[in-house]
């Protein structure tokens, strides 16, 4: 009877311990940088809150946190890439097997409502060429990202150019960018949301989604131009691409992706896959489907990218 009730404590006992070791999970999350609030301050403190363990999160361009956890100078359970490409990267680093969709958005043009042109770009619409014209007035400081290192800075290059087309405004992409690549403009991503409430810029490309959460004025865009439609694809969004330079000086042929939100597990987790897995499961499930929502995330799209 004592060695029963031994075995039964001690089955009770490993029974606690493992769902202990279950609960008390860390996770380290690598994202694209337009997502630091609902990461940092939704779904990280509630998925820590509910494993009973620590969070931690680091973002920036997505395509330069990729080339940095590809070239392992940077380590993560969990990466959250907007677009595909930069999951490429991982995936031709052998870090990942699959990425699967878990929010979208759209894309958008957030304005300062401290700054001078505030009242110009509250009476615009999306609906016609006057948002785009006053992004174009002369002296106006407009802020996007790098489009070698981020997946928005590239996004905004395409809406313009299908703006152009949409409005029929032909030229006022160049107009209003001074260049693809001009460093005038492009900002790390982290600040340029933190730049515009400031009133540093006038005005930035944004992620509908990213918008929201900075409680940030804005001029939502036509399907037809804000890349969020995948039903448009065939005939908007792959009639424009545009050349940049790479870091070795080569010229980089680059055309739309999904605005969708990816995130996959890396086989070189530093809390273990288990871990990884744990955190994208607590994404699609309806608590995490819920944070994304309040923070102004749209639902994922589309199926797995490299499915099993």
């Amino acid at each position: 009877m004592q060695s029963k009730l031994l075995s039964a404590l001690l089955l009770t006992a490993g029974a606690t311990v493992s769902l202990n070791a279950l609960a008390n999970t860390d996770i380290r999350v690598t994202y694209a940088g337009s997502m630091g609030k609902v990461m940092d301050q939704a779904l990280g403190p509630a998925f820590a809150k509910e494993h009973n363990g620590n969070y931690q999160g680091q973002g920036q361009g997505a395509y330069g946190m990729a080339r940095l956890l590809a070239s392992k100078k940077i380590t993560a359970d969990v990466f959250v890439s907007i677009t595909p490409g930069p999951m490429q990267i991982l995936k031709d680093a052998g870090l990942i097997d699959t990425a699967v969709p878990v929010a979208s958005t759209s894309m958008v043009i957030a304005y300062s409502p401290k700054g001078k042109y505030a009242q110009q770009f509250a009476h615009a619409k999306g609906s016609d060429a006057s948002w785009l014209k006053v992004l174009a007035t002369p002296g106006l400081k407009f802020g996007r990202t790098d489009p070698i290192n981020d997946p928005k800075g590239q996004n905004i290059v395409f809406t313009l150019l299908l703006a152009e087309k949409y409005y029929h405004q032909p030229g006022i992409a160049e107009k209003i960018m001074g260049g693809v690549q001009n460093p005038a403009q492009t900002h790390l991503e982290g600040g340029l949301l933190a730049r515009l409430e400031s009133g540093q810029v006038d005005a930035a490309a944004g992620y509908e989604s990213e918008v929201i959460s900075a409680h940030l004025p804005y001029i939502a865009l036509p399907d037809e131009i804000n890349l969020s439609n995948p039903d448009q694809a065939k005939q908007w969004y792959d009639t424009v691409s545009f050349q940049v330079k790479d870091s070795q000086g080569n010229d980089k042929t680059l055309h739309t992706q999904p605005m969708v939100y990816y995130a996959a597990v890396l086989k070189n987790a530093p809390n273990g896959t288990a871990a990884g897995k744990a955190f994208v499961d607590f994404m699609l499930s309806q608590p995490g489907q819920a944070l994304f929502k309040q923070n102004g995330y749209a639902a994922p799209k589309g199926g797995a990218l490299y499915p099993q």
